[in-house]
């Protein structure tokens, strides 16, 4: 099968996909008066129809009831956190008292590493990915001062073998295995930012266990992408945020999870909120805290409602959708952008695969090490109608989301990305 007659395959995957009527359910940018091709969920998602309603909802009850609509709007403020339990314990694989939305990543970060990082004279180290999301690499840097230790001694970052992209799933245990004496915390990407590469989780966990250490894991590009199972596996913590594949909005509320082994009767320090207090003794303002039980005892302050709003208008679509069905197009999508990518440089003469081609290693990302003339074809790609990322210093990412991106954007692209290599 070559490039030119896959249009037809595209067309027909089109018309049997059982997701295709969720593209209706989005707002697609528009360049020249034309519908996008928008390869980018992978940074900010599109935005649900709905969440234009979620948020005048809230809007009205707040004009309407003022204060009262803590209690008496349609979807109570009081308790709004609760309202994304199920469907987001349904996205990570997880309990929904093991899960809350709640903050920004990096402050679920930090709140996280105060509880489940205690180094001590003899298990001290972070062991993480060379090369992690730079909110994760500031934040490991300062929890390691702030403990008075040494990031260069004390933060082990595993990079890939000479001349390959990727870490090899061995040679991470292996690691693990060689500073299993002196490991406090084993954490990584669930999906790495850069190649796209999905980690195993399972594995992963299961080696930093039997080492001692805990576990934890930055889910910012695996939420809402790959199949994820935090409880089954035995995950420690995990946080993420919502506005990739989610498609809650910019800057949108994130999300974190806490295994019930941990959850019901924690003793290790944490830092404490008011909205994490047992809650029928919230309003008496009494001193000495008693946290909730589960990862809810870990909230600081009250739900900001607008943002949640939004959030739930996403959710709701994931629930519709579900995450197998989601997957399994995923698969398909990145499958044939990958084969229209190879097609049309068989000879590796403009760009390499960072990617994993296995999709058990990879979710809807592809990530392409650009040889000669990137910036010069990302540019392109743009002038033309495809919304695409650029990472300096020489890689175009492209995400096919499937929720609304559909084989046919997948072959528009491939004959824009065709185009701007000649």
């Amino acid at each position: 099968m070559t490039f030119e007659n896959t249009h037809h395959f595209a067309k027909a995957m089109d018309r049997q996909d059982p997701l295709r009527s969720f593209r209706s359910k989005f707002h697609i940018p528009t360049v020249h008066g034309k519908t996008a091709l928008y390869f980018t969920g992978n940074s900010l998602g599109l935005q649900p129809k709905t969440t234009k309603r979620f948020l005048l909802e809230e809007l009205e009850d707040w004009a309407a009831l003022g204060v009262e609509g803590h209690v008496h709007a349609r979807r109570p403020w009081m308790y709004y956190h609760k309202l994304t339990k199920k469907a987001l314990a349904s996205v990570v694989g997880a309990k929904p008292s093991e899960v809350v939305a709640m903050n920004q990543l990096t402050v679920n970060l930090h709140l996280m590493l105060i509880s489940f990082y205690t180094p001590t004279p003899q298990r001290y180290k972070i062991l993480t990915e060379s090369g992690a999301f730079s909110s994760d690499q500031y934040a490991f840097e300062s929890q390691l001062k702030f403990h008075g230790l040494d990031p260069d001694k004390a933060l082990v970052e595993l990079k890939p073998r000479e001349g390959e992209y990727t870490l090899r799933t061995d040679d991470i245990l292996a690691a693990i295995e060689t500073h299993r004496d002196e490991l406090a915390l084993v954490i990584f990407g669930g999906v790495q930012y850069y190649t796209g590469q999905f980690f195993d989780i399972p594995r992963i966990t299961q080696a930093g266990k039997r080492a001692g250490a805990c576990v934890g894991f930055d889910l910012a590009h695996a939420v809402g992408n790959v199949p994820l199972s935090l409880h089954k596996h035995d995950v420690d913590f995990a946080v993420w945020c919502s506005y990739k594949y989610l498609n809650s909005g910019p800057g949108a509320i994130a999300g974190a999870f806490i295994h019930e082994r941990h959850s019901k009767k924690f003793t290790g320090p944490r830092l404490a909120g008011w909205w994490g207090q047992v809650e029928k003794e919230r309003f008496q303002m009494l001193k000495g805290f008693k946290p909730m039980e589960g990862i809810d005892g870990w909230q600081l302050s009250n739900v900001p409602i607008f943002q949640s709003a939004a959030h739930l208008a996403a959710l709701e679509i994931f629930q519709d959708a579900g995450m197998k069905a989601v997957r399994a197009k995923s698969i398909l999508l990145t499958g044939y952008l990958e084969f229209l990518l190879k097609e049309m440089d068989a000879g590796e003469k403009y760009f390499t695969l960072l990617t994993p081609s296995s999709p058990d290693e990879r979710g809807a990302q592809l990530s392409l090490l650009m040889k000669k003339d990137g910036k010069k074809i990302f540019k392109a790609l743009t002038k033309a109608g495809a919304i695409v990322d650029w990472r300096e210093p020489d890689v175009i990412r492209l995400a096919p989301a499937p929720l609304y991106n559909s084989f046919e954007d997948v072959f528009q692209l491939g004959l824009l990305f065709k185009k701007a290599l000649k």
